[in-house]
Parts: structure tokens; sequence; C-alpha cells
């Protein structure tokens, strides 16, 4: 897939369906595309690098990010920042590289607002059926923090419509060519096609009839 200007890719999901897997598969499996590096003011941790896991900045430095508009979105979680930083991605897109970025539903939708034509895909297993017993086959959380899980996704399935595609992850392999048919496809939505649309009206403007 070619295309002048990558492609920003907002995935979402309910806890337990595969996002994690999902993405890493889109990255070794084609090369056009990147994962997005958050920002964050919370501390390195050992094993981590700035610039590798995080962009590791300074409460202070977060903040003032934030006033001057530098980040896509943003939330305070555990007393601690999290953000997209917005150069990052938008030198990556330059590149040609579309460019992943994994957020919960509320980061999502300030992402759709400050960047319109990002495109937004919401992962879900076949069933809540099925999403139950893969977070239980985890066989590393709780009864009360899968509960947790569920009753939050009862509150994100009322942010399904906000989103461009639904992404159903049954089985993986098929998941993961469908993820890039999606991406390959959006190139040519009409809201991508701006530049070639006022080509065709500036040529049909100079023609004589």
């Amino acid at each position: 897939m070619s295309n002048k200007e990558g492609i920003l890719i907002v995935i979402s999901g309910f806890s337990g369906a595969g996002k994690g897997t999902l993405m890493k598969r889109l990255l070794s499996d084609y090369d056009e595309f990147a994962l997005s590096i958050s920002m964050t003011s919370r501390g390195m941790r050992e094993g981590e690098e700035n610039g590798r896991e995080y962009f590791f900045v300074t409460r202070e430095e977060f903040e003032q990010a934030i006033e001057e508009d530098k980040l896509l979105e943003h939330a305070e979680y555990c007393g601690n920042y999290y953000g997209t930083p917005k150069a990052y991605v938008e030198d990556k897109l330059k590149e040609g590289k579309n460019v992943i970025l994994e957020i919960e539903v509320q980061g999502a939708m300030q992402i759709r607002k400050k960047f319109p034509r990002a495109l937004l895909l919401y992962v879900t297993p076949p069933s809540i059926a099925e999403l139950e017993r893969r977070l239980k086959a985890r066989g590393t959380e709780t009864d009360e923090v899968i509960a947790r899980r569920l009753a939050q996704a009862k509150n994100e399935v009322n942010y399904i419509h906000d989103y461009d595609y639904l992404v159903i992850n049954d089985n993986l392999d098929e998941c993961v060519k469908e993820m890039y048919g999606i991406t390959c496809a959006s190139v040519f939505e009409i809201k991508r096609q701006n530049e070639m649309i006022s080509e065709l009206k500036t040529e049909l403007a100079e023609l004589k009839f």
C-alpha cells in the first residue's frame, strides 16, 4: 500500500479483546506501520528507555505541553499524566508510516476532535461470553477484577457507534488481514482526498466550453 501521507489508526476495544496481539502482528507483518509512543510524567522504571516505552517528562513539562496544544489527547491516571505527542505522530505520518495508537474510548474521542482524519477501529471478540472466557483464561486476574472489566465493557459499548469500523477478533490471522485491508481502503475515503478533489476542481474550472 502506498500513500503520500500515512494514516493515524486509533485502536480501542474491550479489555481482553486482543488489541495488543493484533498491534504486534500488524507491526511485524507490514513495514508501513509504526507504533505511537506516548508521553508520561511518571518516573522511568528499571529497564525502560526514554523514547522507547515512553517519552518521560516532568509534571511541569507535561502541563506546559497541554497549554501549548502539543498533545493529540491526554489523561491523568493514578496521579500521573499520559498523552500522545502531536509532533511525533505528525512526523511519522509525513514519512508515510501508518501510526498505530492504542487508547481508551475517551482519548479516542479527543483524537477525533483534534485529528478528524484519524481511522478509529474498535476491537471486540465475537461475543461477551467469549470475552469473559478470555479474561478468565489469562489466569492473572481475580474474579473482582474480571467483573470490573466487564462492567467497563458495559459502558464502553455505548461509544462503538463513534468509531469507523468494528473489528471482530475471532481468528487472529484473518483479523490482522482485515485490519490491513481496512487501512488500505481508507486511503480512498473522501476526507483523505481533498488534494485530489481540489486538483479536479481546478482542471474543470480551466476548461473552455
